[in-house]
């Protein structure tokens, strides 16, 4: 089969790999389509993978073709995260936080191929008129709703998002439907806030908007941050987030503001896949019944074989984007 082969940082190769080994308890999915995380790309060009050579990717869904007879003709988004399932946290079912887990696309092979082999544990079955490049995006989905359920948006709710990105303008989404009265959104990209009024935000003014109920912070920026918190009222609530490439700081201003302000400060990380909170199985029924805007994020496709291309382009912003995808079937 062929896949995007990363073999060492900035050395990505489009090649023909043998076919994924189907051991029990995993089924052969056909990939269909896989989105490329913002992630991806320091994880491409700059941080590597925990092992080389890797398949990259863990945004994807396709068509199971291979395993268990019961699934086999059935869509499917994948949960990246394969817990240990032995850890305190794998035992309550907070697998985000699991001490030994391994992860599609970064610690084994992803979705940048066309072929997987998939724990069945990890699969999100998808209604057969869900495109598979709306189902490519259920990983992002479920993020920006996990962000948002952790938050804690309530009825009448000014609520503004500090990054309007795809996770972002997800988030958004899920803050509207949750009840927010008003969402905005913030952003250094004149472009991205020209893209979020597609779908209905308009940029955050302080001056005209007034301080917030509730912020997300989505950058992983230090400079967004304080401006988050400092935009908060009283007793304001605000959760982190974007993921850092650098050390964060705040001012000794914005700080005493935390304190002063009574805020509410939370981190979220990935997402509840679980029986008793999943963001996934939400994410799906959201995008089936057309609540919320997912396709419609995706700026630019390519075919896998033009891996390079794509991912080239989005390193050196050579175009503006929001979501990329790799289409390999429909």
């Amino acid at each position: 089969m062929n896949a995007a082969v990363l073999h060492a940082v900035g050395d990505l190769r489009y090649e023909k790999v043998p076919m994924p080994t189907v051991h029990e308890g995993e089924v052969l999915m056909k990939v269909m389509a896989a989105g490329v995380c913002g992630s991806d790309i320091p994880r491409v060009f700059e941080k590597g993978t925990y092992h080389f050579p890797t398949i990259p990717g863990h945004e994807f869904a396709g068509l199971i073709v291979d395993g268990d007879p019961e699934l086999v003709g059935k869509r499917a988004a994948v949960f990246p995260l394969l817990p240990c399932r032995k850890c305190a946290s794998c035992e309550v079912g907070e697998y985000a936080n699991c001490k030994n887990y391994d992860y599609y696309g970064s610690r084994r092979a992803g979705g940048f191929a066309e072929y997987i082999a998939v724990d069945k544990r990890n699969l999100v079955i998808t209604p057969d008129d869900l495109s598979y490049a709306c189902a490519s995006l259920c990983e992002p989905g479920a993020v920006g709703r996990a962000a948002i359920r952790r938050l804690g948006v309530e009825l009448g709710d000014l609520c503004v998002i500090w990054g309007a990105g795809p996770i972002g303008l997800i988030a958004a989404q899920w803050a509207r439907r949750a009840g927010a009265a008003c969402v905005r959104v913030v952003d250094i990209s004149a472009e991205k806030l020209a893209f979020a009024k597609k779908f209905g935000f308009e940029p955050y003014d302080p001056e005209k908007d007034g301080p917030c109920d509730c912020a997300l912070e989505g950058t992983g920026a230090a400079p967004a941050l304080c401006d988050a918190i400092s935009a908060l009222k009283a007793h304001g609530r605000i959760v982190l987030m974007g993921n850092p490439a650098r050390d964060m700081t705040i001012k000794q201003s914005v700080y005493s503001q935390l304190l002063r302000k009574e805020l509410s400060l939370r981190g979220t990380w990935n997402s509840s896949y679980n029986q008793t909170v999943n963001d996934w199985s939400a994410t799906i029924a959201a995008m089936a019944s057309g609540e919320i805007k997912y396709e419609e994020l995706i700026t630019h496709r390519f075919p896998l074989s033009e891996c390079n291309r794509a991912l080239d382009m989005m390193h050196e912003r050579r175009e503006f984007y929001t979501k990329v995808t790799f289409i390999m079937g429909e």
